[in-house]
């Protein structure tokens, strides 16, 4: 019977009964034995108890698969680094014994053996063994609390670089994790590319650069809802060359290998595979290949999530449209990695939240620093943590924001830069609680209420906010410090320190109504947009159902004239007079809104005036515009003989407009339910259709 004391499994492999035998009884006291006759049956055993196996005894000539091959085997599924292997052989030739140990085995013991010799390298491989991983896990424990202080503030900063061209954080971490995917793919396909983990690991990380370039962007070109005319698409393709030279310019570490990557991304990130991409026109193998991952990771999650020019697409369509060659040319080796992926991408994409991207990217950056081969390479281990601190200090510098990190032992303040340039104050300050410089900007009451809190708060509930007088500029000024604490791990857990910001929070409420704004403006007509101005509308007919509305739509008539045969820019033009003409012939408390192309909505308090009103406004937008003829059908609705919903009272509207248009080009036509029973265009009567 199986002894439970027996915690370790050894397996005995080898041809000869007698010679399995023997080993067991040695051995069999200490240990639970498993026995295979040979090395297809040793794979079987190792594929059904993996790594509960403690060590591997193993003969060298076998029938079917010899002991060398079923090295091999544990090293394709890394058995390997974690079984110790020893080999037991009666061959005994240097070149076996060199290549025994070249495939990964432990150690070598020559036939006829001696017991107290087998059983007592068993027994310190064992030992080692179990040392190691007990090494290992220490390692791992304080690998992860730090890691995760770095992974943490990547991800809150891959946001905020994010949040200016109006996409989340997780476009960031979907990039990252879709070229990783892409990547190990390839690198089972082939070796031409020589796709280690670890360099896999760079380009993944480095990912995350491809768009800095867009900060150089105007917001009205980013955010624009509609599609960009010629001029502006020349701007925007400029990002990718704005990026690169941003890491070019780096004054430290542009010749780091992870900005040496990202420069490759962000310059050559929407080179195609046919020359047709840009800045450089690239073709073919010419593009890196870490540029033409992130390139084919980016088209994807650009066509699954919405943008203010597009709805998302199905995981479905954007595969379809990516492999049909609607998205550019890519490399026909990434586009069968694609096709071969494709049932996993939406899993991977879907346990990418914002919490649990963290936790995965860390736990993959402790098993790179603990895997055996980099164990024993401190310099592999300090590159890496590099890498990690490069790619914060790259965020910290982009975001702009009073950024603070604080540890216990040493008692040590850190700044972000443009933080301490802010507050005046030195970037490193050691024993915060005493230096004079920290207590000029912050009371040491208001410090210790701050560490009071953080002391107060739990390693499952870590988050603290609290509102302090700091002197920001040379002015006192009430800010806001939103904080985490950070935790030891291990048995007994202790506060270690905490990281966080700094808020002004006069700057932080006119940034708030500056958003508030651009949310509800067009960015090129500045009226407002459609869906700004449907929520007023129900507000107003809400509160004021005594009031009786007038709900107007018009459009130009010759609008895809003037873009047509005077460009895009010159239609944007006219789009903005016509606005100005609007804004002109209005009161204050109307609604003017562009609600998308051409097409503008005027929402109007209906009284005696209303019908002059239309006739002045209809008057100021037909006539001439630097040449161009302006002319506009416009569809007029009532709330009190149509309806009291921004849906239905568009509905009415834009019947209206559909029969002044079916009339001829600049008609007004007022909707009128009692000669429209059946909601045909035909029962629409005009009132006074030449005004």
């Amino acid at each position: 019977m199986y002894d439970k004391r027996k915690i370790n499994k050894i397996l005995i492999v080898d041809d000869s009964e007698m010679n399995r035998a023997i080993l067991a009884d040695m051995l069999g006291e200490q240990y639970e034995i498993l026995e295979a006759e040979n090395g297809i049956a040793a794979v079987q055993m190792l594929h059904t108890y993996g790594t509960k196996i403690s060590l591997v005894l193993l003969d060298v000539v076998m029938p079917k698969m010899d002991g060398f091959e079923v090295l091999a085997m544990m090293s394709r599924y890394h058995w390997i680094e974690e079984i110790p292997v020893i080999m037991i052989s009666a061959e005994n030739s240097h070149s076996v014994v060199e290549r025994a140990y070249e495939l990964g085995a432990t150690d070598y013991i020559s036939r006829p053996f001696d017991e107290v010799i087998v059983c007592r390298r068993v027994i310190n491989t064992i030992m080692l063994y179990s040392k190691q991983k007990k090494l290992v896990s220490m390692i791992a424990d304080q690998m992860y609390e730090s890691e995760k202080s770095n992974t943490l503030m990547v991800s809150i900063l891959s946001h905020i670089v994010e949040f200016r061209n109006g996409e989340s954080g997780l476009h960031v971490l979907h990039i990252g994790t879709m070229t990783e995917l892409l990547l190990k793919r390839l690198r089972e396909k082939t070796d031409r590319y020589n796709l280690d983990s670890a360099k896999i690991s760079m380009i993944s990380k480095a990912a995350a650069f491809h768009d800095i370039g867009k900060i150089s962007i105007s917001e009205n070109i980013l955010n624009k809802p509609g599609r960009l005319t010629e001029e502006e698409f020349e701007i925007m393709k400029t990002h990718s060359a704005v990026g690169a030279d941003m890491l070019e310019d780096l004054p430290l570490h542009k010749d780091e290998p992870l900005v040496k990557v990202a420069y490759e991304i962000c310059r050559w990130h929407h080179e195609r595979y046919d020359g047709r991409g840009y800045p450089d026109g690239l073709k073919g193998e010419e593009i890196p290949i870490s540029a033409q991952a992130v390139s084919l990771a980016d088209a994807y999650d650009a066509l699954i999530s919405e943008r203010v020019y597009k709805k998302a697409f199905s995981h479905e369509t954007a595969l379809n449209m990516i492999l049909n060659g609607q998205c550019g040319a890519f490399n026909p080796l990434l586009l069968e990695c694609l096709s071969e992926i494709s049932d996993h991408i939406e899993e991977e994409m879907t346990i990418n939240s914002l919490n649990q991207a963290s936790e995965k990217e860390i736990h993959n950056i402790v098993e790179r620093l603990l895997s055996h081969k980099e164990l024993a390479t401190s310099n592999r281990t300090l590159s890496m943590l590099e890498e990690e601190r490069i790619k914060f200090q790259f965020f910290a510098s982009m975001a702009s924001e009073i950024q603070f990190e604080y540890s216990v032992v040493p008692p040590m303040l850190t700044l972000s830069d443009w933080g301490a340039e802010k507050l005046g104050i030195p970037r490193f300050i050691v024993s915060p609680s005493e230096s004079r410089e920290l207590l000029s900007i912050i009371s040491r009451e208001q410090m210790t209420e701050l560490d009071r809190l953080l002391r107060g708060t739990t390693p499952e509930s870590p988050i603290v906010e609290y509102k302090a007088k700091i002197k920001i500029d040379g002015k006192i000024r009430f800010s806001r410090i939103i904080s985490r604490a950070l935790w030891t791990q291990g048995d007994q857990k202790e506060y270690s320190g905490a990281i966080g910001k700094i808020l002004d929070i006069q700057e932080e409420d006119k940034e708030l109504l500056r958003l508030k704004k651009l949310a509800s403006i067009d960015p090129l007509t500045n009226l407002y947009n459609e869906a700004y101005v449907k929520k007023e509308i129900m507000h107003i007919l809400h509160a004021h159902p005594e009031n009786e509305y007038a709900f107007i739509i018009f459009d130009l008539d010759y609008f895809k004239t003037a873009n047509d045969e005077r460009g895009h820019v010159f239609g944007d033009r006219v789009l903005k007079y016509l606005a100005k003409c609007l804004e002109t012939n209005i009161k204050e408390e109307d609604l003017a809104a562009r609600i998308g192309g051409d097409e503008f909505l005027l929402f109007v308090r209906y009284d005696e005036n209303t019908e002059q009103t239309v006739k002045k406004i209809f008057s100021a937008m037909t006539g001439e515009y630097d040449g161009f003829k302006l002319s506009v059908s416009m569809g007029i609705a009532n709330t009190i003989i149509s309806a009291r919903d921004y849906r239905e009272l568009y509905h009415c509207a834009d019947l209206a407009l559909f029969e002044a248009k079916r009339r001829g080009q600049g008609c007004c036509i007022y909707y009128d339910e009692k000669k429209c029973a059946a909601n045909a265009p035909t029962a629409i009567s005009p009132i006074d259709p030449s005004i």
